[in-house]
């Protein structure tokens, strides 16, 4: 993608939206229904250009004698992270189908005839096309065929689906927008724990999040998230699921994500080798079948309490429990979870000595509250280091950043990527990584200079257009000097 297309990707997704939102408000959609057939059409519009950027890549390859000329196959595309789309599944056959043609039926084709190659997406991507009327859904499509999204890479069409999960997690769209985790907090914990090789598994994993920002951290790194790291999630919505899929291959990744319910299905077998446990689990869940789970190998702490109702008081502690045991002995956690869960008493106190004795517990961060679009709530950040070094065992980082914080909009907050990077240097010298601290420093001291150097040719335009606008001021003042004025009915020189 071009510099200018990176320095304009806010005006870009705020005007897709925009544009995008005015014709659910003009249909009698609500946004439930509406949010999966748009990501729908946002992945259709990344697949076409994934499939127009494998094929010239395949043509030069073959103009070049690097591959011989024969019949392409699934394996040509998929080598070059992409599908071989079916005809009827092109973006820009869908545009150029005659009046007439029902649109809901093309895309559902579509959909279809890719989830028949693709087996990943087998059954995971939207088919409720037949409730739109078909100019909605031609005025969506032209709507992702700008020219700069018909020539965008992986990196902008991943930002615009994460940017739309965003706006309708905002609106609580499926689930009471619950599916999607800020990411700020995302990135907070993908900086702590370091997910760049092994298994990285997410046990409430949402739309996918987590392994997201896990691919852009190792691709920072110039490495390859595919040769690097195998995801796992599990996640309990059905729907919930179908999002995540879609926002894997948006970014041209895989991963094995699961139907189940983490509180009593262990549907991975991983238990105990995990490289990376990420998640934002659900909070103070009271519901949980306490005679179900007493005896899961994944509550080597034992159970938090247990109501006269044979209910799990509280299933925070649950959650701590099973993200520790999936570690492996050298194993990584960072999660998100409820403020309540740090100083609750009884069973949970318990459990917490239990879990801060093993010497795991690595940095605890406190977030204020409006970091979420759909809960008020603060949280905590919790993140565990298995092979933490004998030195640091006794001792865990604790930050306070309720103070850190920018405002996105009055009821939401975020972190700046300034704010993540002081807070990320933190952690380096807290585990002793002085370089990594003085090279940030470098970069700031690097960025100020280069901004200090530009400041004379500012100025120089400054001055110029100052000098400019004082010309023709002049101009004007002595083109007015021997004006007359009627002053109280008397006529005065205006000069």
């Amino acid at each position: 993608m071009s510099h200018n297309a990176f320095k304009n990707i806010e005006q870009i997704e705020s005007s897709l939206w925009e544009a995008a939102d005015q014709l659910r408000a003009n249909s009698k959609l609500t946004s439930s229904e509406y949010c999966m057939p748009v990501l729908g059409v946002i992945f259709l519009r990344h697949a076409g250009n994934r499939y127009e950027k494998a094929l010239a890549q395949i043509k030069t390859d073959q103009a070049s004698g690097k591959m011989p000329n024969r019949p392409l196959v699934k394996g040509d595309f998929i080598k070059r992270r992409s599908l071989l789309l079916p005809e009827n599944a092109r973006y820009d056959y869908l545009l150029k189908l005659p009046t007439g043609t029902s649109l809901g039926t093309a895309l559902i084709e579509a959909m279809n005839a890719i989830e028949e190659e693709f087996e990943p997406l087998r059954g995971q991507l939207p088919k409720e096309y037949g409730q739109f009327d078909d100019t909605l859904l031609e005025n969506l499509l032209r709507t992702f065929d700008l020219e700069v999204i018909r020539t965008a890479s992986g990196d902008l069409f991943g930002r615009i689906y994460e940017y739309f999960l965003m706006k309708f997690a905002m609106q609580g769209a499926q689930d009471n927008g619950e599916f999607f985790t800020p990411p700020s907090l995302v990135q907070t914990i993908v900086n702590v724990i370091e997910p760049d090789h092994g298994v990285v598994f997410d046990p409430a994993c949402g739309s996918g999040g987590m392994f997201v920002q896990s691919s852009h951290f190792i691709e920072r790194k110039g490495l390859d998230t595919s040769h690097k790291v195998t995801f796992y999630g599990q996640e309990k919505t059905g729907t919930t699921i179908r999002l995540a899929k879609m926002n894997l291959a948006v970014h041209g990744l895989e991963g094995d994500i699961r139907e189940a319910n983490t509180f009593y299905e262990d549907v991975h077998p991983i238990f105990g080798q995990c490289d990376f446990v990420m998640a934002n689990p659900p909070f103070n869940v009271d519901m949980v079948d306490a005679e179900k789970v007493k005896d899961d190998r994944r509550l080597p702490f034992g159970l938090p309490g247990v109501n006269k109702a044979k209910k799990v008081s509280n299933g925070n502690y649950l959650w701590i429990s099973f993200f520790h045991s999936y570690l492996s002995d050298k194993g990584r956690a960072g999660f998100v979870m409820s403020s309540q869960a740090s100083s609750g008493g009884h069973g949970e106190a318990e459990v917490r000595r239990k879990v801060v004795e093993t010497g795991d517990v690595d940095v605890m961060i406190s977030i204020r509250s409006n970091f979420f679009y759909t809960r008020t709530v603060p949280c905590e950040l919790w993140h565990f280091d298995k092979g933490k070094p004998e030195e640091r065992r006794d001792q865990v980082l604790m930050l306070d950043a309720r103070n850190i914080y920018r405002k996105v909009t009055r009821k939401i907050y975020d972190f700046s990527l300034e704010q993540l990077a002081n807070l990320t240097a933190i952690v380096w010298l807290y585990r002793g990584e002085k370089a990594r601290f003085l090279s940030l420093v470098e970069e700031y001291f690097r960025r100020l200079c280069a901004e200090i150097a530009a400041i004379p040719l500012e100025l120089e335009v400054f001055e110029a257009t100052l000098a400019a606008l004082r010309k023709k001021f002049a101009a004007f003042a002595d083109s007015v000097k021997d004006l007359d004025v009627i002053t109280d009915g008397q006529r005065q020189p205006l000069g």
